[in-house]
């Protein structure tokens, strides 16, 4: 093999590591046995022991150069480490000096060399026939010395220096190697991140442009559509503008479908529930549909049961997407028959619903062998007989992504040629005991064609300024708002923006955000700063394309006292409005009393907020029950494999991650959070307090999310992010202190100063089966990974300084290790707060952690004793058999 190729070969991360260390170790114990060779030559060894020498070298070459030929690397490291424990090292102990010679160096190499190439059960069986030939040749020497041929002690004494030298030399060159090898995987790894990242970004910003684009004309469309609605116009035209407002939200939820999917495939998508009527959302999505049937000569059927609850509590708008989802992919793929929703109760207790949706179609049905396919994203069942049909491929996989997010599920039973039923059980709240009762809806677009208009308010003498640089969007808002007596004025630009509040005061603005020369959120801040300027504390409002929880935090950082997306309707730009205007010039219809106890807007000025709300990482150890009590915010990690990105602790679990780690080929990677999610994450949390405590993981370990949370930190005036310098459990009792300590009033200055002397009082450590997870993670060398199991010992791991290290070995079976690491822990019993103890595992049965538990309170009596499952970004550091004991000092 040529040097180019072997370099290819060893930095080639498809391939097993031990496959690309044989590659060097073979060339290197070849050169050292030949140096040896040359060795014995010179000095007059032994003619067994030279013949012993020059047929291991023919042996390991041949060998070695078929396994290379033909492939076969692991069965070429099993036949040369057997040649090696069988044959080499006994014949050199025997005709080489024995325990005066060389050999026992090269027993030492041996299994260095065994743990190096081989992985598994060969590993095992060849470590375990080395111990027994060490033990039967060390046995014959002492009984029967007459077996071993002497060397004189020039000889001796030169060979066994020899022998340092050439397998100090070969450890030193394998283990540069290896650190090369693993920089290199690092430096990949590194980098594929960082296209992954530039991908998903890039992704992300087509998609906003898209949807910004796209939602600018349907806000002219749905916005001068409602005008019409409002005229005393013929039912013919008050149908047609109906059929308009359905067609425009039909195309707005396409794009809504695309811009979930990247969403929910990053992780961001976040529910929220809200109380609403089953009634009027059924309605609006029959109209919505109905006409699609209609033009198809299909029968649309829906069918409601009664004792269905009047008010239910869910995300309504998801729940209607999925059901516009699943009712238009039955439409679209049923050429003749009926298309029907049936909406009927489950599942019922004190305040949970399980809803049921059914939907069935008369269509072309499913295969049987696409079913499994069905919920996957871009993929389209028997696309062969089903290619003119239109569609992004998106539905399925977002419907089924969608009812799992809120706990409920979807499940299909279909026949090929005979049509589908679509089953969707979703869970939702409801209060109070009246019911929909009969619901008519035979009659689509009937709300919207009857639905008379009515002004909330007036306000005559209000002012206002609207920034927007396409003109229709200016037109659409002040005919909306005409009603009003608002007075209306308009500005295409920013700079003209500045103009006009330079010389008049406005109540409130509507700003877009992307515009030429000076962009919305650029605007906002001149105003704001304006010298001279007479809208400096006007109430400005974002008003744009730019949809998504993103651009929420986005708005809410800059200051925007409001934020609403296109298209918008009357009744939310007067909602909003009448929120934002000062209440002597507001004047209130009769049927708008309760306006402002409608209006749930996203910075209510009257919201209760707490003083400081502590969050946390999601791969802090902290039981829910916990979690629940003190309400902690909890950021996601992203677990990365080779099937995706998952969101830690909420995607995927920690079974299923160490199942998945059984195969030690699989790469896994804690991804955490970056600037910007803390950023978004930091801002929802303060909508909601006043101010933040961020408990951290050490900085100093891999993956810590602690250097991102400070550099977002560094954008708000109240959040402080706190490096508590400890590992998940112990980040975990750091959380539950600041708590404490925020229950009791103190201020964030204060709550930090007392974390940092809590530093001192907490003592985090674990105990792991062994530390190969932790070398696959990158936090330990594989060298010392392989060093403790060849000793078959049970490393201590504790955390000095903000870093991973091992802090006691400890040898004997899993139970005795097991206490002797209890023992250690609470072994200064008159120092550690009795209060609580923390028990955190990885992959441990009840039984086992029970035990654990009895033999811990047998050392000592804690007052609460919480176990907690490791997260899977934990998990996959440490594998499974891993528990340690968390304690505080007093």
């Amino acid at each position: 093999m040529r040097v180019k190729n072997i370099r290819k070969f060893i930095f080639d991360s498809e391939r097993p590591m031990h496959e690309r260390l044989f590659i060097l170790l073979i060339p290197i114990m070849i050169i050292s046995w030949l140096i040896t060779l040359i060795e014995l030559l010179a000095v007059g060894g032994s003619p067994a022991d030279i013949m012993n020498h020059a047929a291991s070298i023919i042996l390991c070459s041949a060998v070695s150069y078929f396994a290379v030929k033909h492939d076969k690397i692991k069965t070429g490291a099993v036949v040369i480490s057997a040649e090696l424990i069988l044959v080499y090292l006994p014949f050199s102990f025997f005709f080489g000096g024995g325990i005066d010679g060389d050999a026992p160096i090269w027993f030492l190499f041996g299994i260095f060399f065994v743990n190096i190439i081989l992985d598994g059960k060969a590993r095992m069986i060849m470590l375990t026939l080395h111990m027994i030939i060490s033990a039967v040749s060390w046995t014959l020497s002492y009984f029967f010395p007459s077996l071993v041929i002497q060397n004189s002690s020039v000889t001796a004494h030169l060979l066994s220096l020899i022998a340092i030298l050439l397998t100090g030399i070969a450890a030193t060159i394998m283990i540069s190697l290896q650190n090369s090898i693993y920089s290199h995987e690092v430096e990949l790894s590194r980098t594929q991140k960082k296209e992954i990242e530039a991908l998903n970004a890039s992704q992300s910003q087509f998609f906003s442009s898209m949807s910004h684009e796209i939602r600018t004309p349907i806000n002219t469309i749905i916005g001068l559509n409602e005008m019409i609605l409002r005229e005393d116009i013929s039912d013919e035209v008050a149908d047609d503008a109906a059929n308009i407002s359905s067609a425009s939200k039909m195309l707005l939820h396409l794009i809504n479908d695309i811009l979930d999917m990247s969403k929910l495939q990053s992780g961001q998508m976040k529910l929220t529930p809200a109380p609403y009527h089953p009634g009027d959302m059924l309605s609006e999505l029959v109209g919505m549909l109905w006409l699609r049937a209609k033009e198809k000569g299909l029968e649309f059927s829906i069918n409601v049961a009664p004792d269905i609850p009047a008010e239910l509590t869910g995300d309504e708008v998801r729940i209607k997407q999925i059901l516009i989802n699943v009712l238009n992919n039955a439409i679209k793929y049923t050429k003749k028959g009926s298309v029907s929703l049936s909406v009927q109760c489950g599942e019922k207790n004190d305040s949970t619903l399980n809803v049921i949706y059914t939907v069935s179609d008369t269509g072309v049905g499913i295969k049987k062998e696409d079913i499994p396919y069905l919920f996957t994203a871009f993929r389209r069942a028997d696309e062969e007989h089903n290619r003119h049909i239109e569609g992004t491929g998106l539905g399925l996989s977002i419907v089924k992504q969608l009812a799992e997010l809120m706990g409920g599920r979807v499940t299909v039973n279909s026949v090929y040629t005979k049509g589908s039923t679509f089953i969707i059980e979703i869970p939702q709240e409801f209060s109070g005991a009246q019911s929909i009762g009969e619901l008519d809806l035979r009659r689509p677009n009937e709300h919207l064609r009857r639905k008379e208009y009515h002004r909330k308010f007036e306000a005559p003498e209000a002012r206002v300024l609207v920034v927007d640089d396409n003109a229709s969007n200016l037109l659409v808002v002040s005919k909306l708002l005409r009603d009003t007596k608002v007075k209306i004025d308009t500005a295409e630009s920013g700079a003209e923006a500045l103009g006009k509040t330079l010389n008049n005061e406005y109540h409130v603005i509507f700003m877009d955000h992307l515009m030429p020369e000076m962009d919305g959120i650029e605007c906002h801040r001149l105003i704001r700063a304006q010298v001279g300027g007479r809208c400096r504390s006007s109430k400005i409002v974002a008003l744009t394309a730019n949809a998504g929880s993103q651009s929420r935090s986005l708005y809410e950082k800059e200051g925007f006292d409001g934020y609403l997306v296109k298209p918008i309707s009357g009744e939310e730009l007067e909602r909003e409005l009448c929120r934002l205007l000062p209440g002597d010039i507001v004047y209130l219809s009769d049927e708008s009393n309760d306006i402002f106890e409608q209006t749930i807007s996203w910075m209510r000025s009257d919201q209760k907020k707490k003083k400081t709300a502590v969050t946390t990482e999601s791969i802090a150890d902290l039981p829910r029950e916990l979690i629940d009590k003190y309400d902690i915010g909890i950021i996601p990690h992203m677990v990365c494999t080779d099937q995706g990105i998952f969101r830690d602790g909420e995607e995927i679990d920690t079974t299923g991650l160490l199942n998945y780690m059984r195969r030690e080929d699989r790469r896994v990677e804690t991804i955490p959070p970056d600037v910007r999610a803390h950023e978004e994450f930091f801002a929802e949390r303060l909508t909601e307090a006043n101010n933040i405590i961020h408990i951290s993981i050490s900085s100093k370990v891999k993956n810590s999310g602690c250097p991102a949370a400070k550099e977002a930190a560094a954008a708000f005036d109240n959040v402080t992010v706190i490096d508590t310098e400890h590992l998940s459990s112990g980040q975990g009792f750091f959380v539950i202190e600041a708590c404490r300590l925020a229950d009791e009033g103190k201020t964030p200055q204060e709550i930090a100063e007392s974390l940092e002397k809590f530093k001192q009082k907490v003592f985090t450590s674990f105990v792991v089966n062994d530390l190969d997870f932790l070398a696959r993670a990158g936090q330990i060398p594989n060298s010392i990974a392989d060093m403790t199991k060849s000793f078959m010992v049970k490393p201590v791991i504790v955390l000095k300084k903000g870093q991973l290290r091992i802090g006691k070995v400890l040898f004997g079976s899993r139970d005795e290790v097991w206490k002797k690491y209890i023992d250690r822990v609470l072994r200064e019993k008159e120092r550690i707060d009795s209060e609580i103890l923390f028990i955190t595992y990885v992959g441990l049965s009840n039984r086992e952690l029970e035990t654990i538990k009895a033999y811990a309170q047998s050392k000592m009596n804690f007052e609460n004793i919480f176990f907690m499952r490791t997260s899977p970004a934990i998990a996959l550091n440490c594998g499974p058999g891993t528990f340690g004991l968390l304690i505080k000092y007093k």
